[in-house]
């Protein structure tokens, strides 16, 4: 498995790490994947669950019971269930977001995609996120995965993250260089 060692080190990666090969060993990487989705949309819209997750005044009983009843409630897969029972008993529910994001960063090398944010000041046509996405497979030589996002501020242009590279063309950035040339 062609995991980066940033990954591993973490205590999230650990977890995520052995959720992929559990779920490796099983042939469920997509259920699970499907699973953390579901969870992490969860996690994003309720702040009631966000502080199950994270409030140490409860039990691990009484985390376990919740994510229990959420798990069942959202029809997640028994690997998925037992893995937030782990947590639950381990009190790292808490770090659940970041596992669940270190995950999806294992099962996409495994299956080698990268994943690239593009903010842009107006949102971008299908045609567009799909020339672009072509020109980054091409430069990677890795599928190339995006999600984008908009940000009236850069004013035009287009900021593209791929993991820790930054490729910047928004009109804001040039026109702050430009700022900063003439005042030297």
């Amino acid at each position: 498995m062609d995991n980066s060692a940033g990954i591993q080190a973490s205590l999230p990666g650990r977890y995520a790490s052995a959720l992929f090969d559990l779920a490796s060993e099983n042939g469920t990487v997509t259920a699970v994947e499907s699973d953390l989705d579901t969870l992490d949309a969860a996690l994003s819209e309720s702040a009631e669950l966000e502080t199950v997750t994270t409030n140490p005044q409860l039990s691990r009983d009484e985390q376990g019971s919740a994510i229990a009843a959420l798990a069942s409630h959202l029809g997640l897969s028994e690997l998925t269930t037992n893995f937030l029972g782990v947590l639950a008993g381990n009190r790292r529910l808490g770090a659940l977001s970041s596992m669940i994001k270190a995950f999806k960063t294992i099962a996409a090398n495994q299956r080698g995609e990268v994943t690239a944010t593009v903010t842009s000041a107006h949102p971008l046509s299908d045609k567009q996120l799909s020339t672009l996405k072509d020109k980054l497979t091409a430069r990677q030589g890795r599928t190339v995965m995006l999600t984008s996002h908009v940000d009236p501020d850069l004013l035009g242009g287009l900021v593209v993250t791929i993991g820790s590279e930054r490729i910047d063309a928004s009109i804001r950035t040039r026109l702050n260089s430009l700022s900063q040339a003439m005042k030297a």
